[in-house]
């Protein structure tokens, strides 16, 4: 293996990237948590309701919370998944690199599995906000007629 400080500088130059992209996923994932967070803490706070008395209202909720829930993990899922291939690109750069091995096609086909699964996060992701917002609206109390809004 006759490694030169040129060859190490152009695989540097080629991971630069997929790291870049890794650090947008680490920021959705750090987006999708939070929101998970928030959606565990409301729950928790119905179940806490529920246990003193059983309303039909707060079942509704939980219900939604509970969709909610699984739609952000399958994002979640999909999240890692994507910054773990990503992570495998850039090691396979360096593999290939020093070792002289053709890795293009598993590079390739590993970075384009990635994107799929960012695809998907996003698309769960925009789902759980879809959801999110049309309960938003179906709760939403309606002024009574002649009343006016608060000016501050």
């Amino acid at each position: 293996m006759n490694l030169q400080l040129t060859d190490i500088g152009h695989v540097i130059q080629l991971a630069i990237a997929p790291v870049f992209l890794l650090t947008g996923v680490c920021t959705n994932l750090m987006v999708l948590t939070n929101r998970l967070a928030r959606i565990i803490d409301r729950s928790r706070v119905l179940e806490d309701r529920l246990d003193i008395a059983y309303q039909d209202a707060y079942m509704d909720e939980l219900d939604v919370l509970y969709r909610r829930w699984h739609l952000i993990n399958y994002a979640i899922a999909l999240s890692t998944a994507c910054g773990l291939l990503v992570c495998l690109v850039i090691a396979l750069l360096f593999l290939g690199d020093t070792t002289n091995v053709p890795l293009d096609q598993y590079i390739a086909g590993l970075f384009v599995i990635a994107m799929l699964c960012l695809i998907g996060s996003f698309v769960y992701l925009l789902v759980e906000i879809f959801v999110a917002s049309k309960t938003l609206r179906s709760r939403r109390h309606v002024r009574p007629p002649g009343s006016q809004p608060n000016p501050h």
